[in-house]
């Protein structure tokens, strides 16, 4: 009799079949666990330490999970999920962990009743089809022109944020930034993302001090540096740094530039090279002799030092047509201020998701109840077989979010969630939770809507990443010499 063969070390651990895919559904519930509290206007906040000292104080889901160290592989990868979600539509990066923790928690039963995970995947992508549908069917469309419009839903975006407390301010910041970079005409409403670029065309400056009040959209502006360190480890290296030393602007040509009238600065980085360009209608050429008048940029209104703090900035203000800006922060300590700026990202994102595509859901859950409960008809109706399992699966993960938003705030979920879903059933598809009180209430009166880009996307992203868990039915991690020595050790 041959002896059995052994492909893999002893030392390894490995989990394979239902084993494997009950540990990741346990992974993804426990990281959607942690951020649940910080879903709506009631979000609790969590402080975090970093191995530096430095504190980090937020709500901000994306945020919270940054710092979060996972061990798991299948929690890593659901922390990856609000990463993927900030960059695409840069909102509702709580919810897509929240409710992937739920597509998950709900397929389990369905594994111990031994069905087939293609099955359930199967059942996924369909209800996820039939969601992009009904959300298309519920949504309204909106006038980005508006500006009234525009500041109200922006405001239901931040209004869960830290910056609540000054929503018209930072609304109007916000909208006022992307409308700034967007050189939104009457011509086209509709713009793509590449041409409304907030991280390339905005810049967010944070000084401490003053009042958050003071804080204002400049056109362009440029802080003054004053030193530069360089680290070398060759003396031919220190020769180099003093030839482009030279390179630039040198003592002889300023004192011919100022007596010509015209202010020059120096050691621009290059960012902000392309931002002041665009402000001011410049062209950027790479030596004086290539200079043409057409590269001249005239659209520049003022130009003045200022000095904030102990730091002199440079402002370029009163642009006439600027296709990018500048976004002074001010406030009582640095981690207020980093509070604020991920609160005005957010806000950003959702005045440029709504540019690019203007269709509005009902938000504080009601979007997510329109589904549950469509989707729920719609099973019974057109969805043969086993697959009907899994498809009102979705339907039933869907409720997570108003009855977390019902918990958040002290609520009764079981008494919110029936009267809510009766509404729905009768075709009132605008009816959601209200995160301050936990009353049901019509988001058409009460003024809540979020962009469709924001609820497709944590919908896709949600029941596309259960879907991947669900496929894997083996995992095997390799231990380190470490632990190893470790355990041996503890033994």
């Amino acid at each position: 009799m041959q002896s059995p063969m052994i492909v893999l070390n002893t030392n390894k651990q490995r989990e394979s079949g239902q084993k494997a895919q009950l540990s990741n559904i346990a992974a993804a519930k426990t990281i959607a666990d942690i951020v649940r509290t910080c879903l709506g206007p009631r979000a609790m906040l969590k402080m975090m330490l970093d191995p530096m000292g430095g504190i980090t104080l937020t709500n901000d889901g994306h945020t919270i999970l940054r710092e979060c160290e996972a061990a798991h592989p299948a929690a890593k990868s659901v922390i990856e999920l609000s990463r993927t979600q900030d960059e695409e539509v840069g909102d509702g990066t709580t919810s897509v962990i929240v409710l992937a923790g739920e597509m998950l928690t709900v397929a389990a039963p369905l594994l111990q009743r031994h069905l087939h995970p293609v099955t359930i995947i199967s059942g996924y992508r369909k209800a996820l089809e039939d969601a992009d549908k009904i959300l298309e069917s519920i949504s309204i469309p909106v006038d980005t022109t508006s500006e009234a419009t525009m500041l109200g839903l922006i405001k239901s975006a931040i209004g869960t944020k830290f910056v609540s407390n000054w929503n018209d301010l930072m609304c109007s910041l916000a909208l006022k930034a992307v409308k700034s970079i967007s050189s939104l005409g009457a011509k086209s409403l509709e713009k793509s993302k590449a041409e409304i670029d907030i991280k390339r065309y905005v810049r967010v400056e944070k000084i401490p001090g003053g009042e958050i009040e003071e804080s204002a959209v400049l056109d362009e502006y440029k802080k003054n540096e004053s030193q530069t360190n360089i680290e070398i480890s060759k003396e031919s290296d220190w020769n180099r740094i003093l030839q482009i030393e030279e390179e630039q602007i040198i003592a002889l040509s300023q004192h011919y530039l100022v007596k010509a009238g015209i202010s020059a600065i120096r050691r621009v980085r290059k960012m902000d090279n392309h931002r002041i360009s665009r402000a001011t209608g410049a062209s950027i050429a790479t030596s004086v002799f290539d200079l043409k008048e057409s590269d001249i940029g005239t659209e520049c209104g003022l130009f003045e030092v200022r000095k904030i703090g102990d730091e002199y900035y440079s402002f370029l203000v009163e642009c006439k047509n600027p296709k990018a800006c500048s976004i002074l922060l001010r406030g009582p300590t640095k981690d207020t201020l980093n509070e604020i700026d991920r609160n005005l990202q957010d806000a950003m994102s959702v005045a440029r998701n709504v540019m690019v595509r203007p269709l509005l859901c009902p938000g504080g859950g009601a979007s997510e109840m329109a589904l549950s409960v469509l989707l729920s008809q719609k099973a019974k109706s057109s969805v043969p077989g086993v697959e009907q399992l899994p498809y009102l699966c979705v339907a039933d993960a869907m409720e997570v979010i108003p009855r977390t938003l019902t918990q958040n705030c002290g609520g009764n979920a079981i008494k919110v969630l029936t009267s809510l879903r009766a509404k729905h059933s009768e075709g009132e598809h605008t009816w959601g939770v209200d995160g301050e009180t936990g009353k049901v209430v019509d988001m058409k009166t009460f003024g809540i809507w979020e962009p469709i880009s924001v609820k497709s996307q944590t919908v896709k992203t949600s029941i596309e990443s259960a879907c991947l868990l669900l496929r894997v039915d083996d995992i095997v991690a390799a231990t380190s010499k470490k632990s190893e020595l470790k355990s041996v050790s503890d033994e």
